[in-house]
């Protein structure tokens, strides 16, 4: 997922995709333990996935409280 993307997603969009992601990983994490795992650098792109939502999601936060005043 790109960041292009992932700026064009709601707040909830973001947080519904973030349960998703982490979702999907602990997934392969499975996979990977169990050595059923077909492609072993899904699990570095999801983790990368999940860090450009959370990164997006800070900066909203950040932003919503500095146009508060706070």
């Amino acid at each position: 997922m790109k960041i292009k993307e992932i700026r064009e997603h709601s707040d909830e969009q973001l947080k519904t995709e973030l349960q998703a992601m982490r979702r999907r990983l602990f997934e392969l994490r499975t996979q990977a333990s169990t050595d059923k795992i077909q492609a072993t650098s899904e699990m570095g792109k999801t983790r990368k996935d999940i860090a450009r939502i959370l990164t997006e999601l800070n900066q909203r936060e950040r932003s919503a409280q500095s146009a508060t005043g706070q």
